[in-house]
């Protein structure tokens, strides 16, 4: 079950990007992250926006998830969140939560949850059944995994987060094991939704964050 959270609602700044390299944003998040370990009164961010084609894999991954791509020919960045390797492209809609877990619950089999919930809101609002899979982080549906979650976590403050297959290209994940699961397929909406677009699912996305983590989001109008 969901823990409610009981606090008065926090500021949390939307930055409603757009497309942006994955080392520039990696960069924004790390210094949004210093930023607040210096001044932890500093408000909240949630960063959505979309990456060129880009391969990620987190600490401790398993290289042979790779399979057989060519890292010199793709751009590959090895970073400290946690999980295995995955892919963002345009059509896949990033979520970058800064969140003081002090204000909130320290506990960060909590914040997972909390993150795959703002996910299994939004299918909702399309009728689709968001599942989690036990020992997994995640959300499926019918048995395909639909959204990716990584993170990490500084004196309480997160960075990274999660990645949801609106309509991007799928290909680029047959050059890996996607999040190192060999044996469970990825999907994304548009193969039930046609025509469904990252523009719209930011708004489900902006709405449900704000409900599941109790914040006042303040739309910064882009970055």
């Amino acid at each position: 079950m969901i823990r409610s959270i009981e606090t008065h609602s926090r500021r949390c700044l939307l930055f409603n990007s757009g497309l942006i390299l994955y080392g520039d944003a990696l960069l924004w998040q790390r210094s949004l992250l210093t930023e607040r370990i210096n001044h932890p009164g500093l408000d909240d961010v949630l960063i959505l926006l979309e990456h060129p084609p880009v391969y990620t894999w987190g600490q401790g991954s398993n290289p042979e998830f790779f399979k057989d791509l060519d890292r010199n020919k793709f751009d590959v960045h090895r970073v400290e969140r946690g999980g295995e390797v995955t892919y963002h492209c345009p059509g896949q809609l990033v979520g970058y939560p800064i969140l003081n877990l002090q204000y909130y619950c320290k506990d960060l089999h909590w914040y997972l949850r909390q993150l795959e919930e703002v996910l299994i809101r939004v299918l909702a609002v399309y009728g689709l059944t968001g599942d989690r899979l036990p020992g997994f982080t995640g959300v499926w549906v019918e048995g395909r995994k639909v959204a990716a979650i990584g993170i990490k976590v500084s004196r309480w403050i997160t960075m990274h987060g999660f990645a949801l297959n609106v309509c991007p290209d799928m290909t680029g994940f047959k050059q890996i094991i996607p999040c190192g699961i060999a044996d469970k397929p990825v999907a994304s909406l548009a193969e039930w939704i046609p025509g469904i677009t990252c523009e719209e699912v930011r708004l489900h996305i902006a709405a449900s964050f704000a409900k599941v983590f109790n914040v006042e989001l303040v739309d910064t109008k882009g970055d």
